[in-house]
């Protein structure tokens, strides 16, 4: 594992060293950052609640294909008024009506997902009382069973099987995903303040350095060794130092502001955030990766959702082409008597039979033209998706190599950062022995601040392309597995 320079080991947040008490400060890892945006933070819930929504929504959709049974009722129907009736003659009267009519209607049907259609049957019960003339009225339909058939229209629920179980397939899949740019969010948040926290550091260690090489320098001015334009030279380093250590302080509390934010963080006290390692025992490969992204991202699933939904759009516009028919029948029986039980004795059959048709005579190519551009649509999705795969492989190769990149740039800016210490180190006792300019201890100082800041730039680089490679193929290489997550209760 390529060693960490031991001048950032420990970097404090939010005050200047010694004023943290031990107690008061949370100590994070870059996992526990993840972790806690995972599961803290206000993505994280909307993502529940997506896949939540989704899950519901495959729920219903499945009950479309189950039996559906229905109760329905007027109890009662009471109604007194006055009715107009036409007389013999044309003229109206107003009559008085006094009468309750109730009913009760039990029913069920079953959709016909092969063919479209729908299958059906009822029991139903009517009462009439007619409280003018204290007459009772039973009318009954013991049972009854139908069936409707559209003819040479769309098949919605053919199409909805076909669509539905790839939303559903999508919706997890995504939420995986969801939760895994949390990840990449979060470790973007999480270094953000770590550079700002090496910034802090560096600041005002490069303050008290500088204040040391002043009384130094007044010391060696008093005894005519250098001049007075170095003595403002280093005068002015001070003032440079001080800005930037303000400036560090107030970069570090806004990007302390933002993890909190963003990770649910908001009631956490102070922060040292600890630096990830720099190398990761895992190996990846261009094929191994290509191959986990297609079998695992939401994005190929979305693929084909978006044709089938385009070829489904074809089929609707071409069943709303033309001729439109639909055949009912129905057969039962049904009964009417003045008293309950006599209603369903002896009942008397009934049959219904009808075929209905629309045939569109005149529509000027309307028809036509909605079937040409649904057709027109499905090419673009086409391809669409077969650029957005291209993206998608790119993306993939692009972090592959990055990572790979990455392994050996942590290691290299390690080594530079290193040596920049050691090299600033040797030229500040060197300008205390006299025998090295103010000019070149600046260059020395800033090649040492801009060391540290490279590694933490390649460290960021290198997590970054880890949790993206995650991202992408929802593939967890380390423990070499699919990334799950547990979901939503069922209840």
């Amino acid at each position: 594992m390529t060693r960490i320079p031991s001048a950032i080991i420990t970097i404090l947040i939010i005050a200047a060293p010694g004023a943290i008490r031990a107690q008061d400060t949370m100590r994070l890892t870059l996992t526990e950052v993840v972790d806690m945006a995972r599961a803290g933070s206000i993505a994280a819930k909307q993502a529940v609640t997506i896949r939540k929504t989704k899950y519901w929504e495959w729920r219903t959709h499945r009950s479309n294909y189950q039996p559906q049974l229905a109760l329905e009722g007027t109890l009662p129907g009471f109604q007194k008024t006055f009715n107009p009736v036409t007389q013999p003659n044309g003229t109206i009267k107003f009559e008085p009506v006094h009468y309750n009519n109730s009913s009760l209607n039990l029913s069920f049907s079953q959709g016909i997902t092969a063919t479209g259609g729908r299958i059906y049957g009822a029991t139903q019960l009517q009462r009439f009382d007619d409280f003018d003339r204290k007459a009772t009225l039973y009318n009954a339909i013991p049972y009854t069973v139908g069936y409707s058939q559209p003819l040479f229209q769309f098949n919605q629920m053919k199409w909805d099987k076909r669509i539905a179980p790839l939303k559903y397939a999508e919706s997890k899949q995504q939420f995986i995903a969801d939760m895994e740019l949390i990840a990449v969010n979060a470790s973007g948040l999480f270094f953000d303040l770590l550079i700002a926290q090496v910034n802090h550091q560096i600041a005002l260690t490069n303050l008290e350095n500088t204040r040391q090489i002043q009384r130094i320098a007044d010391e060696k001015f008093q005894l005519g060794k250098i001049s007075r334009n170095e003595i403002l030279q280093l005068q002015l380093e001070y003032l440079k130092a001080e800005k930037s250590a303000g400036t560090a302080r107030r970069d570090m509390e806004i990007a302390a502001m933002n993890l909190r934010a963003y990770a649910g963080m908001q009631h956490t006290g102070k922060i040292q955030l600890q630096l990830p390692p720099a190398a990761i025992a895992m190996e990846v490969s261009m094929d191994r990766v290509l191959e986990e992204a297609n079998a695992n991202n939401a994005q190929l699933l979305s693929s084909e959702r978006r044709i089938r939904e385009a070829r489904r759009d074809v089929a609707k516009a071409k069943g709303e082409n033309g001729l439109n028919a639909a055949l009912n029948a129905n057969l039962g029986y049904s009964n009417s008597a003045a008293d309950l039980g006599k209603v369903y004795r002896n009942p008397q059959n009934q049959q219904l039979v009808e075929l209905t048709f629309t045939i569109p005579v005149l529509d000027w190519g309307r028809q036509r033209s909605r079937t040409k551009t649904a057709e027109a649509n499905l090419e673009f999705t086409q391809y669409a998706v077969e650029q957005d795969k291209q993206n998608f492989t790119q993306s993939v190769a692009t972090q592959v190599t990055l990572y790979d990149m990455m392994k050996d740039q942590v290691k290299l800016s390690a080594n530079a950062d290193s040596i920049a210490s050691e090299k600033y180190e040797i030229a500040r006792q060197r300008y205390v022995l006299g025998n090295l300019s103010i000019t070149d201890l600046s260059i020395a100082f800033q090649e040492k601040d801009q060391a540290k800041r490279d590694y933490i730039l390649a460290l960021r680089d290198f997590w970054s392309a880890y949790y993206e490679l995650r991202y992408l193929s929802l593939y967890d290489f380390e423990l070499n597995k699919k990334i799950t997550y547990d979901t939503i209760a069922s209840n």
